[in-house]
């Protein structure tokens, strides 16, 4: 066996070619040899085979076999293939005007993925978890064969094979979401029951997880957050025509060199079908018009990032609002300090005569410690709140009149009235959050005890 590899090597060698290994084809399209037509090297191929030996009658006598050609074809073809690739990859790269670091990063998580190839549970080998949710539990994994560090989403779900198939085929799609603010994609398979998507690691995890280590999250901070997911979500709808379906804090990841990208966006649709009857903490951050089974469109996406701006700035999920004593303590100011507007829009008169919820296990709102706290409430009378209560609002003397305005504009419950992703992106806030030199990297290393990257400025 290893003599016949040989001879067919050095066979391949007299025609100037190689047999392909995955070191070889992380390089396709880079050296000088792919820069050679098929045309080309088929000619190449013709000039230098040697003559064909003829023996005793005239008969002809081949050196190399019909299968060998064959080989010899597909490496052709292979090769031709990856730099078209590459080619075509490299123009989208251009499309997206990235500063360098931004495509130094993308170009090396690329690399990257080249080395990984076709997934499978075998070659994944697990470190520790990073979190669990309804949608499946989210593991730190080393892949064996590149060792690369991943994140693998795990979803158990009792379909049929088909549908299983489906929605691997749905999943492939992210193969070509290559942006600097979506979280990377190396694949997706089944096995054992589970569908596993694997993605890139972000060191610094969510920012559900940074915020309870936080407490709450400086408006500086929440500026270059809401660049990020603008972009993310511009970057979702323009080049790929879809929405994210799931804004939330838990779904925005940041690493320790400052980037910040989303993730589970519901680029399968029949996955989310499938996955619906366990989003019951996914409903808590929907849009008014989605919960009420209307038309829905990426400003629903907008609603629910406005939803969570309000959390992680006060701290806690803001449905019920936090009455004024509460929100004074968050903040550790008077209570009479507070503007009037916040202490009008916090009581509702259609909640006062409501009667105390249930402590179910799907109950909001944990207290803040400096205060009494919200009552618990049940989901359905959460639901029911978003729909016919007024949205939260940030207090005034607490945050800027350009942050407050930022937030109400992605907090209009009518659809029609609430601001578009080029209105946002164009927000006195946002440009105002665009000049500022914040050490997001070097914020979420000293809040996660990360050690530091170089930058640490983000450039979002």
């Amino acid at each position: 066996m290893a003599d016949a590899k040989a001879k067919r090597k050095r066979d391949l060698n007299k025609l100037g070619l190689t047999i392909a290994t995955p070191a070889d084809e992380q390089n396709a399209g880079k050296s000088d040899t792919t820069s050679t037509t098929k045309q080309e090297v088929k000619e190449q191929a013709s000039d230098e085979v040697p003559k064909k030996k003829v023996g005793k009658g005239g008969s002809a006598q081949p050196k190399s076999s019909a299968k060998q050609q064959q080989r010899v074809s597909v490496v052709i073809k292979q090769t031709a293939e990856q730099k078209s690739n590459y080619d075509a990859l490299q123009k989208k790269l251009e499309e997206l005007e990235l500063d360098d670091q931004q495509r130094k990063r993308l170009e090396a998580f690329l690399t990257q993925k080249e080395q990984v190839g076709e997934l499978n549970a075998e070659d994944l080998e697990k470190l520790g978890e990073l979190g669990a949710g309804n949608g499946g539990v989210v593991t730190k994994v080393k892949h064996k064969p590149s060792g690369l560090i991943m994140a693998r989403k795990l979803i158990h779900l009792e379909i049929k094979p088909a549908i299983r198939n489906q929605i691997i085929r749905e999943l492939k799609v992210l193969h070509e979401c290559n942006s600097p603010h979506i979280v990377g994609f190396y694949g997706a398979f089944y096995s054992d029951g589970e569908i596993s998507i694997c993605m890139e690691y972000m060191d610094g995890g969510s920012l559900d997880l940074i915020l309870k280590k936080a407490g709450k999250i400086h408006e500086q901070i929440l500026g270059k957050i809401s660049i990020a997911v603008l972009k993310g979500l511009t970057y979702l709808r323009e080049k790929h025509q879809i929405m994210h379906r799931d804004v939330k804090p838990s779904n925005i990841l940041v690493n320790s060199g400052g980037e910040i990208k989303l993730c589970d966006f519901g680029v399968s649709g029949q996955l989310i079908d499938s996955m619906a009857n366990s989003f019951v903490g996914t409903r808590s951050y929907m849009s008014p018009e989605r919960l009420q089974g209307t038309h829905y469109s990426v400003q629903s996406d907008i609603w629910s990032m406005g939803l969570s701006l309000v959390e992680m700035a006060v701290g806690r999920y803001p449905i019920p609002p936090p009455e004024p004593k509460d929100m004074a303590a968050i903040f550790d100011v008077p209570p009479e300090s507070l503007d009037p507007d916040y202490a009008a829009s916090s009581s509702s008169p259609s909640q006062a005569g409501r009667p105390a919820g249930r402590p179910l296990s799907n109950t909001f709102n944990m207290p803040h410690p400096g205060g009494d706290g919200p009552r618990p409430m049940a989901i359905f009378e959460l639901l029911d709140y978003i729909v016919n209560e007024s949205p939260p609002k940030l207090p005034r003397k607490i945050f800027t009149d350009k942050f407050i305005d930022f937030v109400d504009k992605c907090l209009v419950k009518n659809p029609a009235e609430r601001a578009d992703l080029k209105q946002l992106m164009v927000h006195p806030f946002i440009k105002r959050s665009e000049s500022e030199d914040v050490d997001f990297a070097g914020w979420v290393c000293k809040t996660m005890n990360l050690q530091p990257r170089t930058p640490t400025h983000t450039t979002v």
